[in-house]
Formats: structure tokens, sequence, C-alpha cells
């Protein structure tokens, strides 16, 4: 999109030299990890068919002796999801994000089972898929990732991305293989592009009152949108309307991103505001802003904290809607749901509090953080060991200390990679890591595909 950062041909070029390209490309070339030494025995059941539910499949297939696993996905198509933000910035194409699952399930040495898990039956070790068909085990992995409630917000329908001014990055259907969202979004990026010639547009980027998948994306959305009419001299009325209280919650990734903002004309946050309704038609939007506020009494001189909320309608010509998410149904009806409203594993051993038969992987679990590719990945090794032990009647050895990645793009070219666990900051480099980056964009944009496709979802790394 500018001249400030490698070309796609040029980054190529410069992997092809790189060291760390050239492991990559090694470890593909064979597997990493040792033959499966492992020898535990037990019925092993993965339900899902995403980037969490691979990379325990591979990983298990591989630990293990003579494993007995059987894996629940109705989808042969495995979209790159990290990939969706760049399709919709056209950095990307929605080819790029395809993939097939059928790479990655050796139906000579699993069981694949092409059909959607229902009910989860925990009490009696079953499960039982959208075709009826009942699924014992010894072990289960849940790995069914997250869905979207766009019905949640009163007047829109997801029929309504891509129409009157409205778009959302996150919609997809893993099943069909399609990311309507993505590519709806850049065209969206276009149309709002065209609009700033002639006028100054308001433009609304939303934040929901739930954990989302990749925490940063809607700012991501502001700021390449931003940057893309800026590179035509252009500029917008821009609000980030979110539920949050801050940009981000830690402090340095905070400050760095209202630093980021003030490169840009306009910007304007509204923070604890979390949308309930869209006239799509009107162009209006509709907020519930929650607030608390320190109130005395009078009489006894006493003070406390009160909880209000007042409705605040927005004009726009252009709205980015993330929706609010959670687990998928089967979960939400089931046992296995805790008070956090996703699946009730322990945030460290990712084992579930009460069935210890079951573990988690991914978006599902219920833990601080991590809903992120890149959690998911550091969730791989933990579950593997720890399903082990617990298969060898062992103490579980294995603990999570709650790694989560956020690539967040700041203009075209940059990127602030926030990495961070349970304690804080966990940079991989010794960098201030809170600075935009041009080599982090060209490893999440060049380097991060061939590394998922090749080494996570095959459990080398």
């Amino acid at each position: 999109m500018n001249q400030n950062y490698l070309s796609r041909r040029d980054a190529i070029k410069l992997m092809g030299i790189s060291p760390i390209a050239a492991g990559v490309l090694a470890s593909t070339s064979g597997s990493s990890i040792a033959e499966a030494s492992a020898n535990v025995t037990g019925k092993i059941v993965i339900v899902g068919g995403g980037a969490g539910a691979i990379m325990a499949l591979s990983r298990l297939s591989r630990a293990i002796k003579n494993p007995d696993i059987t894996i629940i996905a109705p989808n042969e198509v495995h979209l790159y999801q990290p990939g969706q933000v760049f399709v919709g910035a056209g950095e990307m194409e929605f080819d790029d994000l395809v993939l097939d699952n059928n790479d990655y399930i050796d139906k000579t040495k699993v069981t694949w089972i092409k059909d959607e898990v229902m009910t989860f039956d925990a009490d009696n070790n079953r499960v039982v898929t959208r075709n009826a068909k009942e699924i014992e085990y010894d072990i289960l992995v849940v790995a069914v990732g997250i869905q979207y409630h766009y019905e949640a917000i009163k007047g829109l329908t997801k029929e309504d991305i891509g129409t009157n001014g409205i778009t959302s990055v996150y919609l997809n259907d893993l099943e069909k293989g399609t990311a309507v969202g993505a590519t709806a979004t850049w065209d969206w990026f276009k149309e709002l592009k065209e609009a700033a010639k002639t006028s100054k547009q308001k433009v609304i980027y939303t934040q929901p009152n739930s954990p989302i998948k990749c925490g940063g994306a809607p700012q991501k959305m502001l700021h390449l949108s931003a940057d893309y009419l800026r590179q035509d001299g252009l500029s917008a009325d821009y609000q980030f309307v979110t539920s949050k209280a801050k940009l981000f919650s830690l402090p340095a990734i905070d400050k760095a991103l209202h630093e980021v903002q003030a490169t840009y004309d306009t910007i304007t946050n509204k923070f604890q505001h979390h949308l309930q309704s869209i006239d799509v038609k009107a162009k209006k939007a509709t907020f519930v802003h929650a607030y608390d506020v320190e109130e005395i009494d009078e009489d006894f001189g006493t003070k406390e904290i009160v909880s209000k909320s007042d409705k605040v309608v927005m004009d726009y010509d252009f709205i980015h809607v993330v929706p609010p998410m959670s687990p998928v149904d089967a979960v939400m009806k089931s046992t296995l749901l805790g008070n956090s409203g996703w699946l009730d594993v322990d945030k460290h051993t990712l084992q579930h509090k009460k069935y210890k038969n079951v573990f988690g992987i991914g978006d599902v679990c219920g833990i601080p953080m991590g809903k992120t590719g890149g959690s998911a990945r550091h969730h791989g090794p933990i579950l593997t060991q720890n399903i082990i032990d617990f298969m060898g009647d062992k103490e579980l050895s294995e603990s999570f200390d709650g790694y989560t990645v956020c690539p967040i793009k700041t203009q075209y070219g940059k990127i602030i990679m926030a990495e961070f666990n349970y304690k804080g900051p966990a940079p991989t480099l010794p960098l201030a890591f809170e600075k935009p980056r041009w080599f982090w964009w060209a490893f999440d944009l060049y380097m991060l595909k061939p590394m998922y496709q090749h080494l996570m979802l095959s459990g080398r790394f």
C-alpha cells in the first residue's frame, strides 16, 4: 500500500536468505519430534476442526504409542483466521486463507467423524452428534472455538454485513469455508475512501462487552482503514466505541496506542459503551453507556458507588461491528460451562475443574486471557503432556503461564507485537515491545502463515 515496507516479492526473497526461514523450511521436511513414547491407553475424543483441535490432534497422535483418537469436526476446509484482517485490508486474497483439514487428519491413524456435537454428556462420558450418533470417550478434548452473536444487536442480521456502510471482518463460516466478512471489509475500505473524497465521513468501530477472539482486532481495523485514507491525504471523523475502560490492559501498550491515535486526525474514544441496536436504513447506532459514579448520602455523610447507564445514539456513514461472542450452543447448554460463561478449565492445567477427564484448548477456555492462535499454540504441549499424565495416573506436570499475543496493526507496514502472560509483559525479543515495528509486519504478513500451516498445525512448533 505504500513504499515504506517490503513488497510481497521482496519479503519472500528476504525469507529465502533468512536463517529463521531456513530453520522453518528444515523443520517442515521431517518431524522435529521424537518417536511416540507415551505408553498409555484410552479413547480420546477431540471435538472441533479449527486450530486448537488440529494442534491437539497432531501432538497427541505423535506423542502416544498406538493412539485411539477420534476427531469430530464437520469442516474439511480450514480457514487461516489470522489472515482475515489482512484480507480486510487488501493485503491478502481470500484464497490465501484456505487450507485443507485432510492434510492434517490422517484417516489411516485416527477416526474422523464429519459431524457436529450437539450434546456434551460429561456425566456419562459421551457426546451426541447432530446426526444422533453417540460417541463414548475416556478423555475428551473440547476445542470448539467461539461463536458470534450478530443477532444480539437489535436490528442487525448477518445479511446486513457488506451493505449500507456496515461491515465486520470476523464474519465467516468454517464449515462452508467462507470469510465473507473479510472480503466485505476490503470493499468497505474502498467505499469509505471514495466517499471521503467528497465529504467528511462519520465512521464508528465497536468492541462488545464480552471476551472476543483477538481482542486487538477492532483497533486494527480502525488504524488500517484510517491509514488507507491517509495515504491519499484523506481523513474521516473516526469514533472508537468500546465497552472497555481503556484501550489496552497493559499500561505501556495503552499509552502507545493513544500515541498511535494521535498520529491520525479526529479519533474520538468512547469508553464503556456497548452496541445495543442499529437502525440499518437510518444509519443510527444505539449504545448503552454503563458507568459507576460515587454518590454521597447527605443524611449520613457516607459514600457509595452507584452503577448507572444511559442510552447514546450515534449517527454514522460507515460502521465496523464486532459482535458479542460466546462458546457454541452445545457447550452453553452443558454442565461443562463455568461461572465465567466459558469452558470451566483450570487456567494452568487446562483440565476441567469438575470433570477430570475433560480438557480444553483454544478460544473456548474460560481462562483470564488467551483467545488467540498464539495462545492455542502454547496450550498444545501443556494439554498433551497433562493428558498423558492423567492417562498414566500421574500428577499433571505442565502449567500454562497465560501467554497470549496480539499483533496490533498501527498502520500499513507496522505492528505492535503485544506479548504477555498472567504476570505481565512477555516479549519474545529483548526489545521495547510497545513500539510499532516494520519487521513484525513482515513476520505477520509473510512468515506466520507458513509457520502456522507447516509447523503449528502439524504439532512441530
